[in-house]
């Protein structure tokens, strides 16, 4: 009795341990006394098996049918032998005779115990998957184990993880023993066990590791709006106060560069961007340029999303940055397409419009250079616009008069029909 309480208290440990409940071990040991005793007296035979959950006692039984002629001995017994073991026995009932389970008990403990240990392996399997499942997106740490072509094996003490060559920043090398911090990307099943897929290059890394770092965003004091990033070359971070008392970007950077820096080096050197994140779309645009300095947004198109940022000829290059990586990080962080010009840039594109307007006003007639100049700098660029003007619009301006003033008007409104019977006639052709 006490080998059987015994095997109870087991099972009960194992349940406890392994999260494997009781109840599907002995339903393991139930089949495995059926199927030794089947490899005993041959296959055909019906027998049916049970553990006491209390006690532990394997108990086992052949059962055969009640039948008036036994053609088959092994799955049939005549009337008066069933009779003799029960009284109530009747036609096409069945009779259960008891078997002693020392037999084959040695070979049914010998089986149990291969699929325990099976159903143990696959439960710490299950248990290790959903363990890392619900770590995807969160920091780990291991060291490299080894190499296998150009993919990491990280030891991360319960399994192995690998950090695929897609997933390294081509700046970086390991070695053997090094110690690494990587996210959780992605947790699969596989035929050995939990596949755990690593990345260095992804943004919340970034992410995890300010909130390692700096006290304020893991109290939730300052929040992380956005992450984007150039692996290896450069990252921006979008970051927010909820205490106007702190500054986001200095909470983030630390005394002397205190907390940023430990993140740096983590990242092997990759420089930072910490923006303000800020509801006014012309000041975030400006500030997501860092570290060049922005003199002025203009929105072109807020349907598209489209902005135009002025900045000195002296940080045209440093705004645009080296492959382009400055302007498109900025774009991507603020959700806006940014078109960079210098001053020099955009000096020389209003000359060539001023250039253009002035060359269409002197193809009016009685417009010269010095009219056209006057003209162009009040706004009247076009032809059509002058067409549709009043006299008292034009006299105030510098030097022209009523007569001049007509004589405009009536020169648009003859350049407007004209052009009007050229474009009826070319559509007609």
């Amino acid at each position: 009795m006490s080998e059987k309480n015994e095997l109870v208290l087991a099972l009960e440990q194992i349940e406890h341990d392994k999260g494997i409940k009781k109840e599907e071990i002995l339903t393991v040991i139930e089949n495995s006394l059926v199927s030794a005793y089947k490899k005993h007296v041959g296959k055909n035979v019906n027998v049916e098996a049970t553990v006491d959950p209390l006690t532990g006692e394997m108990t086992a039984r052949v059962v055969k049918k009640i039948v008036a002629q036994v053609t088959n001995s092994t799955l049939e017994i005549s009337l008066d032998e069933a009779k003799k073991m029960s009284p109530d026995a009747a036609i096409d009932g069945e009779v259960r005779i008891p078997l002693d389970t020392q037999d084959f008990a040695r070979i049914a403990a010998q089986t149990a115990k291969q699929v325990i240990i099976q159903k143990i392996r696959e439960s710490e399997r299950e248990t290790l998957l959903e363990e890392y499942r619900n770590k995807i997106g969160q920091m780990v740490s291991g060291v490299i184990w080894r190499f296998a072509n150009r993919n990491l094996i990280v030891d991360l003490g319960k399994t192995e993880a690998i950090l695929p060559v897609s997933e390294q920043v081509n700046r970086e090398r390991f070695n053997l023993g090094q110690h690494v911090r990587a996210i959780v990307l992605k947790a699969e099943k596989s035929m050995r066990g939990p596949s755990i897929i690593l990345s260095r290059a992804h943004p919340d890394l970034v992410r995890r590791l300010f909130e390692v770092e700096v006290p304020e965003i893991y109290e939730k004091v300052v929040e992380i709006v956005n992450v984007v990033r150039d692996p290896g070359m450069r990252t921006k971070v979008a970051v927010i106060s909820h205490n106007p008392k702190v500054d986001p970007v200095g909470a983030c950077v630390g005394v002397k560069g205190a907390r940023v820096r430990p993140i740096i080096e983590e990242l092997h050197g990759e420089r930072i961007d910490l923006i303000p994140f800020s509801n006014d779309i012309s000041k975030y645009l400006a500030s997501s340029l860092s570290p060049a300095k922005v003199l002025r947004i203009s929105i072109i198109s807020d349907t598209d999303k489209k902005v135009e940022a002025l900045v000195a000829d002296d940080m045209l290059s440093l705004a645009i940055g080296k492959n382009g990586h400055n302007v498109r990080l900025a774009a991507k962080l603020t959700g806006w397409h940014i078109d960079i010009k210098s001053e020099g840039q955009k000096k020389q594109e209003t000359q060539e419009k001023a250039a253009a307007t002035t060359e269409s006003l002197l193809r009016l007639e009685g417009i010269g250079p010095k009219t056209a100049e006057v003209l162009s700098k009040a706004g009247l660029t076009q032809i059509d616009k002058l067409a549709g003007s009043k006299v008292d619009d034009l006299t105030t301006l510098q030097g022209i008069g009523a007569k001049t003033a007509e004589k405009i008007i009536e020169s648009a409104k003859k350049f407007v029909a004209e052009n009007s019977k050229n474009d009826e006639g070319a559509a007609g052709a």
